[in-house]
């Protein structure tokens, strides 16, 4: 999930969850164990991803005030700072999320590990290293499951590093999910599910475990 782990415990005490997740993934990069009824930092993994994203953000904090008065003077987003990313968004419409995603990208591709997070009208600047893909990668790994065996579903951009093939072989979209993220399932010969949300998830775990 994109949200921190204060939000992501909040949602599932509110949704009175009977299973607990066995890890969590928050802010698409740091990982959570579950011991007894706490969650506890996986402490290498986001011990690594801190250092990176700190080093990272160094080089580019120096230009934010340049792009936020850019896209300031001609969109009406709200731009901000916050403890994940020294340029966070959430603009005014989708199309301007559209239109500001492709500047920002630009830009992105001028810094080498740079990349711009994207889920509907939010949007941050993060490390290339450390996404929804290579956190299953590591979950994967600390619990010795090969990638033929890892189930990855998604519905928006932020998703599509986890969808490509590389992290899990079973791939799905639900109905409601970004043609982009649609696309890119269909293209690992994935399911893409008629049904929306939960319920087209479960229909791909049916299609690939029945």
């Amino acid at each position: 999930t994109g949200r921190d782990l204060s939000s992501v415990m909040e949602g599932m005490a509110r949704a009175r969850l009977e299973v607990k997740p066995d890890f969590l993934v928050t802010v698409e990069r740091d990982i959570y164990a579950r011991i007894d009824s706490q969650y506890e930092a996986c402490a290498t993994w986001n011990e690594g991803c801190k250092r990176a994203h700190e080093e990272l953000f160094a080089r580019v904090r120096p230009d934010v005030p340049r792009l936020t008065e850019w896209i300031g003077k001609r969109f009406r987003a709200s731009l901000y700072e916050d403890d994940f990313s020294p340029f966070c968004m959430i603009a005014e419409s989708l199309r301007d999320a559209d239109e500001i995603q492709q500047i920002l990208e630009d830009y992105c591709a001028s810094v080498p590990e740079l990349v711009l997070v994207r889920n509907d009208v939010y949007a941050r600047f993060s490390h290339l290293a450390y996404n929804k893909g290579t956190a299953l990668a590591e979950i994967a790994r600390q619990l010795g499951v090969g990638r033929e065996s890892v189930f990855a579903a998604g519905d928006h951009l932020n998703d599509l590093p986890m969808l490509d093939g590389k992290f899990a072989a079973c791939v799905a979209a639900p109905d409601n999910a970004v043609p982009e993220v649609k696309e890119l399932v269909r293209a690992q010969k994935g399911y893409v599910s008629h049904q929306p949300w939960g319920h087209g998830v479960a229909r791909a775990l049916e299609f690939y475990t029945l």
